[in-house]
């Protein structure tokens, strides 16, 4: 009886930690929120806009992204969230208005997409690492920078470190007002060993940064004057994630600034790049360069 139970125990610790690891296999591989090179080619082929796939490497870091366009032209650069990838801005890559007077840009942050995925870096190094991908393939023409939720923060910061470099700044639903970002302590739990491995895919990163945003925001804030370009705000006013008073705080904080144009979209939420495509589109259209 006595080894029949010792068989027992050993049989579900056996299946128990043969589950976990299958988990911990599965976590590294799931959740990536990216498409696949495969599903990329697709997309563009039915959109029938061609575009290339570009690998940087700058400091030892690798930086992906999407380009479609005239490489003639003035430059958006598309910056996603947390998480996301590059494709958070397809729709705008394949968009024949944009298309006609845009070269556009769409990067995998670092740690996401196929820029070290899952290695997460803090808002300096992000914005120094993005700084030095737009010199590096600049066309010597303007550079508009987009940046949408945690990409907001990224532009802003790139802007206030290359203040003659950039044309013009968007940003969509941004977090940049360090006192709107609440302390979520259950985050330091979620980097902790062995705790961190358990969770799938882009979300680890995606935690790692989220982690260090406030502090990070804390730090750009005095920074934000150095800001000399235009800058466009777009934020919708029922935003459970990103509040509405974050365009309220930029809009104060950038006192050397062109020139600062807000848009209030009336009842949308965060995901103002996809549910007001047309909107933003058009607003990009209207940028003087």
């Amino acid at each position: 009886m006595c080894l029949s139970r010792r068989k027992s125990r050993f049989r579900f610790k056996y299946l128990f930690f043969g589950l976990l690891l299958t988990y911990i296999i599965m976590c590294q591989s799931c959740m990536t929120m990216r498409m696949t090179p495969k599903e990329t080619k697709t997309y563009f082929e039915t959109s029938k806009v061609a575009y290339t796939s570009q690998t940087f490497t700058v400091d030892n870091h690798k930086l992906h992204y999407i380009e479609t366009g005239n490489p003639q032209n003035p430059t958006l650069f598309f910056i996603h969230g947390s998480p996301g990838s590059w494709d958070a801005y397809k729709r705008y890559l394949t968009d024949s208005l944009s298309l006609k007077k845009f070269r556009m840009i769409a990067i995998d942050r670092p740690g996401f997409g196929y820029s070290d995925f899952g290695k997460a870096v803090d808002l300096e190094t992000q914005a120094s690492l993005l700084e030095s991908l737009a010199t590096q393939i600049t066309n010597s023409k303007p550079v508009v920078l987009v940046g949408h939720s945690l990409g907001g923060p990224v532009i802003v910061k790139m802007a206030a470190d290359k203040p003659n470099f950039f044309a013009h700044l968007v940003v969509l639903a941004g977090s940049v007002d360090p006192r709107m970002e609440t302390p979520e302590i259950w985050r330091v739990v979620l980097k902790a060993k062995p705790i961190r491995y358990l969770i799938p895919g882009a979300l680890r990163p995606s935690n790692d940064e989220l982690w260090w945003l406030k502090e990070d925001l804390y730090d750009l804030q005095p920074k934000l004057k150095n800001i000399s370009c235009g800058v466009t705000i777009i934020h919708g006013t029922k935003d459970p994630l990103v509040p509405y008073a974050n365009m309220a705080f930029l809009q104060k904080r950038l006192v050397n600034a062109r020139s600062v144009d807000t848009i209030s979209i009336k009842g949308a939420n965060h995901f103002i790049p996809w549910e007001h495509f047309e909107r933003i589109r058009n607003a990009l259209s209207e940028i003087k360069l």
